[in-house]
């Protein structure tokens, strides 16, 4: 069965949200509701897909930025799950009651600075970096999405924050980041190394993966939320990611796969 991704900007309003889906899905298919980080967002397609095929439920996928989803949540949008692109709003969900699971890590993401004109990022990219003939850069918002906060701290971190903090274009998602770059809004941007490797090949142009301890961890974590309690297509679906043919998906796509793969 088909699996619609749902944008936020679609879902401006509570009740538009739920009108949306509901308009959108046939009621009998849409057995649960899970909100996705937008880098995970083609991964989780795939693995919605797969889930479907072993095990017949339906999920249904709403992507956006982490930030822009956990307010969401709080304000009790009609989600059974939460997949984030980072640990600290799951656990603030469990810290108040809104998450019925403890916080897992179901994928650790990779940063990449990217240009779809090949040749253009060299293998090393600090030191073209450090050049800095880039006049603008793409990144995520920082203050909503971990893969931007990752990029603000590569750049901190190779003291070179200073030198482009004037030259962001700056995206609300890392979605909006890529985009900004596909649509030649940027030069080069800061995205996330899944969302290369799941981009047509005309797009790969060159990239230099940024090393992970120029910031921290993007450790990507998932709950189960209230209204998911009991449901098995939510239950199931988080179950799946450990799994060998979901943790199989989810290395393929770029990601470090959790430690609880089976």
């Amino acid at each position: 069965m088909t699996r619609h991704i749902l944008s936020l900007p679609a879902l401006s309003l509570l009740a538009g949200i739920v009108t949306g889906i509901a308009g959108t899905v046939p009621a009998q298919a849409a057995e649960a509701t899970i909100a996705v980080a937008a880098n995970f967002s083609s991964t989780a397609d795939k693995l919605a897909k797969a889930f479907k095929a072993a095990s017949g439920e339906t999920v249904v996928i709403a992507s956006g930025s982490t930030g822009q989803l956990y307010a969401q949540i709080k304000q009790g949008a009609p989600f059974d799950a939460f997949l984030a692109a980072d640990e600290a709003r799951p656990a603030l969900l469990h810290k108040d009651g809104t998450a019925t699971t403890a916080p897992s890590t179901y994928a650790t993401g990779r940063l990449a600075l990217w240009s779809p004109i090949p040749d253009t990022i060299p293998e090393d990219g600090a030191a073209f970096l450090g050049q800095a003939e880039l006049k603008r850069i793409a990144i995520a918002n920082p203050k909503l999405a971990p893969y931007g906060l990752a990029a603000k701290e590569s750049l901190t971190a190779l003291d070179l924050w200073q030198t482009y903090k004037t030259r962001i274009v700056m995206g609300q998602n890392i979605a909006q980041a890529f985009q900004i770059v596909a649509a030649g809004g940027a030069p080069a941007g800061f995205v996330a190394l899944s969302q290369l490797l799941a981009a047509p090949e005309d797009l790969h142009g060159s990239h230099w993966t940024v090393p992970m301890d120029l910031h921290t961890p993007i450790r990507q974590d998932a709950v189960l939320l209230k209204r998911g309690a009991g449901n098995p297509a939510a239950e199931g679906f988080l179950a799946y990611l450990t799994s060998p043919a979901g943790c199989a998906i989810i290395r393929d796509a770029g990601y470090q796969p959790p430690d609880t793969c089976k």
